[in-house]
């Protein structure tokens, strides 16, 4: 197998590369620079016709965009130790977590990347500048709700064991900070937990 993949701070890459770690399993990486378009590049869009890493060719040449379901994949290989639940219960609450990250953060977050920074401009240059900078304001709401979601003593985002959903999070409050928008300095059940899972060998992976 093969992951096409960019490094930090792709934040969509290191999701797989972190989940990679926790499983302790290892595969072959191209390294495709998103800072030089290979990612657009004819061939590369023949693998994915959204110019997106990461991209995972399978040994049978096979291609799955999208980083939870190429994690998903992984994990149907190599259930233990399980990182999407252990029951149940559990998988519908890492699923529900994932998806709260991915629509509450990870999309306000994107916005700002895409409308208010000034190193998208470039590839952006008809940015909605005032969608940006509102963006930033539901972007920080988002932090200071799940804030208050983790004040009921939980040590992980879906209950007490580090999940998917805890990758899905760590990712999108990392590149939140890479484009300027930390965690506030009220949530500090976030910030608590952003720092038990920085602590993690795994969010080393880059």
């Amino acid at each position: 197998m093969k992951l096409y993949t960019e490094n930090y701070p792709a934040p969509n890459p290191r999701k797989v590369h972190i989940y990679l770690a926790e499983k302790g399993l290892s595969v072959d990486r191209v390294h495709t620079r998103m800072a030089e378009r290979q990612h657009k590049a004819p061939d590369f869009m023949q693998k994915n016709s959204l110019g997106q890493v990461p991209v995972l060719e399978t040994d049978d040449g096979k291609f799955i965009s999208e980083s939870i379901a190429i994690c998903r994949y992984f994990e149907a290989l190599h259930p233990a130790p399980p990182m999407f639940g252990r029951d149940p219960f559990d998988a519908a609450m890492v699923e529900m977590w994932i998806r709260r990250a991915e629509f509450r953060l990870w999309n306000p977050m994107g916005q700002v990347w895409i409308n208010a920074d000034p190193r998208t401009a470039v590839v952006n240059p008809n940015q909605f500048k005032d969608y940006g900078e509102h963006s930033k304001k539901i972007l920080a709401g988002a932090m200071k709700w799940i804030d208050r979601e983790l004040g009921d003593g939980r040590e992980f985002l879906a209950g007490k064991q580090f999940t998917m959903a805890d990758i899905v999070l760590l990712c999108g409050l990392d590149f939140a900070k890479f484009i300027h928008q930390d965690i506030p300095e009220e949530a500090q059940n976030l910030r608590a937990w952003h720092a038990r899972v920085s602590a993690r060998p795994s969010a080393r992976a880059t």
